[in-house]
């Protein structure tokens, strides 16, 4: 919780250590103690361009990120101050300050260019810092922007359209926002008052030609306006005169300029209310937790010599994330059960009705948290591990039950056995007496409560345990002819039948219930897995519906500039995405009788993945039947998108 956070000072997140980068372990657990949603600011720039003074203004701060008034880059790797949200009492605000990019001392920009990357991937908000105006010095400073095809991935492995992996950048890189420090000139254009943002939207037009220099002059504004979904622009004016820089942190805000103190109230009240909370592919908030991941799976990343990849990191973060889904639901299982349940449970349909509505609670719980979860793996974790429970607390009840029925008929019952063994029905008239008495216990036993679902096996087997007894009175009561005794015998006997007869046919009402439970426990799994996918699938529209607005936008200021190549490069992007948005996903869920939950396939309604697909099911289906098993059916979901309604195929099989 925000109310927990307690960062007296920035901590450093990313050391950079002659050129290796570390993840300081501190830093993490700070982050793993952070279970609210972040939003990550994040700023980079040349060195001795005042960036952690901005950094120390969000903060709410004087001091905190060093400021150094040398020339001398006082910033090493990424440090990280994480303080309450000013605005959002829900939210962490996470600052990353970042290294000076350019330090002659490090002499070797392959680290400034990793810094870069790992500031735009870590942050929802990137502010590049720089001093002056945005000219073609200031253009080619920021070349970082034009690597970052050759330092992030979107995707493991190539489109299989031939679009740039760099055209899905724009989905998940964060807000860009640049701050001009110094800035000098008045913001006109052709005489007319312009914006800041107008301004940062002129110095980001491009330049017509074909040339060698045209090329650099257009690439790191094209990377701009095609990676970036959204750019802000703020233009401060020097805060003092140059020789009280150095003691910026020591000066307030009456001491320095005006203009400069109300720009930083502006630049910081924007950030508070437009920076958005970290967000990964498929609408996941991104906690503290899962940002330090991020953190870890990047840094390792580009230590094995490996690119920073979107979709691995996602996955790797599913894993952990989904292993806690599933340790979550069981706990969840586990209390509700344990509030719940009293055993012995009267009937075995008492415990299944109770496990079902509790199973289902638990599925919806693991549903909230997980997401990722590739061929459900996780899914069938918890599956395996809810029907094991089930199972054991179906034996705890038989136990529990059994115990009770025992000592409930040691209790009734043991008077006459001390009667008997006293001889008091071992004389003329004694069985039928002996007899009367049975069942006026066998009665008071039955109409004692709560004994459970074993209280008719708990007193046959007694009744049997004694049938010798029985058989032994009856045999010394000589007012009994020896015709009375075989009708006797045989009616004990008709009557040991019956029970038996009862006991199997209650056996068969248990097997029975048992195979309704697991049917309905896959049927649960089956429709909580499907409105899981919908719900994702409905996330990955909207996502990529954002994604065509600002690809279409870029498109037609492409085509009012007149860069017709360009809007070309641009128009088969969209067309790419505009096909994966219309087609269909084909859904097959294929159940297995004996595990669950079911397994799942799905894919766009290419021949490619078609094939695929079906391999894949034919290959489950073979294995299925080697095995011994049997599959009564499977289902085939396909969305229509001409009436937007689901056609069901049931495909039998005996």
């Amino acid at each position: 919780m925000a109310s927990e956070i307690h960062m007296p000072g920035p901590e450093c997140l990313i050391k950079n250590i002659n050129g290796r980068l570390l993840v300081n372990p501190e830093a993490l657990k700070i982050l793993s103690a952070i279970r609210q949603p972040v939003v990550v600011v994040a700023i980079v720039g040349l060195y001795r361009t005042g960036k952690s003074y901005l950094m120390n203004k969000l903060a709410g701060k004087k001091k905190g990120f060093p400021l150094g008034s040398t020339v001398q880059s006082h910033t090493k790797g990424i440090w990280m101050w994480c303080v309450p949200h000013p605005k959002k009492p829900n939210r962490t605000l996470v600052l990353l300050d970042t290294e000076g990019l350019g330090d002659v001392e490090k002499g070797d920009n392959q680290n400034d260019s990793w810094i870069f990357a790992l500031a735009i991937l870590l942050s929802s908000t990137f502010v590049y810092n720089s001093m002056g105006t945005i000219n073609q010095q200031a253009m080619d400073q920021l070349h970082y922007v034009t690597e970052l095809t050759d330092r992030i991935r979107a995707k493991s492995s190539p489109d299989v359209d031939g679009v740039e992996d760099s055209a899905d950048f724009v989905s998940f890189f964060p807000d860009f926002v640049w701050t001009l420090r110094d800035f000098s000139l008045d913001l006109e254009a052709d005489g007319q008052s312009i914006t800041a943002d107008e301004y940062l939207e002129n110095s980001l037009k491009l330049k017509k030609g074909t040339s060698p220099k045209d090329k650099t002059f257009n690439l790191p504004r094209l990377c701009i306006r095609k990676f970036f979904p959204k750019k802000k622009c703020f233009i401060f004016d020097r805060p003092t005169h140059r020789k009280k820089l150095g003691q910026l942190e020591e000066l307030c805000d009456d001491e320095l300029d005006s203009e400069f103190v109300q720009q930083a109230v502006v630049f910081c009240s924007y950030i508070f209310s437009n920076s958005k909370t970290k967000t990964l592919s498929g609408g996941i908030k991104v906690d503290g937790p899962r940002l330090g991941t991020l953190v870890q799976t990047y840094v390792n990343a580009i230590n094995s010599g490996d690119l920073p990849c979107m979709e691995n990191a996602v996955l790797a973060l599913a894993e952990i994330e989904n292993s806690a889904a599933v340790q979550k639901a069981i706990v969840h299982y586990d209390q509700q059960m344990g509030q719940k349940l009293q055993l012995p449970t009267e009937t075995l349909q008492e415990l299944l009705d109770l496990h079902r509505a509790t199973e289902k609670e638990t599925i919806e719980v693991f549903m909230r948290s997980s997401f990722k979860d590739i061929d459900q793996l996780f899914q069938k974790k918890l599956a395996a591990q809810l029907d094991k429970k089930r199972d054991d607390f179906c034996d705890q009840n038989r136990k529990a039950s059994s115990d009770r029925c025992s000592a409930l008929l040691k209790d009734i019952f043991s008077p006459l056995e001390e009667d008997v063994k006293q001889g008091i029905y071992s004389k003329s008239g004694g069985y039928r007496l002996f007899i009367e008495k049975m069942q006026e216990l066998k009665k008071k036993y039955l109409q004692e409560p709560r004994k459970g679902i074993q209280a008719e096996e708990i007193l046959q087997e007694y009744l049997k345990s004694k049938e010798s007894v029985t058989d032994a009175i009856l045999q010394t009561d000589q007012t009994l002819s020896e015709k009375e005794k075989l009708i006797e015998v045989e009616r004990v006997r008709a009557e040991s039948a019956q029970a038996a007869a009862k006991m199997q046919e209650e056996m068969q009402i248990k097997n029975q219930q048992m195979m309704e439970q697991k049917e309905k426990s896959y049927q649960e799994h089956v429709k909580q897995l499907t409105e899981k996918m919908e719900r994702d699938r409905a996330q990955l529209l909207e996502e990529q519906e954002r994604t065509l607005a600002l690809k279409l936008q870029e498109q037609s200021r492409l085509l009012k500039e007149g860069f017709q190549e360009e809007q070309r490069r641009l128009q088969n992007e969209i067309q790419n995405l505009q096909k994966m948005m219309k087609e269909p996903s084909i859904v097959l869920v294929l159940p297995y009788i004996n595990m669950n939950p079911p397994r799942v396939y799905t894919c766009s309604p290419s021949c490619t993945d078609l094939l695929s697909m079906w391999l894949k099911f034919l290959k489950a289906m073979k294995n299925y039947f080697q095995s011994g098993n049997k599959l009564y059916f499977t289902e085939l979901y396909i969305p229509d998108f001409l009436n937007y309604f689901t056609k069901k195929i049931m495909f039998y099989f005996i």
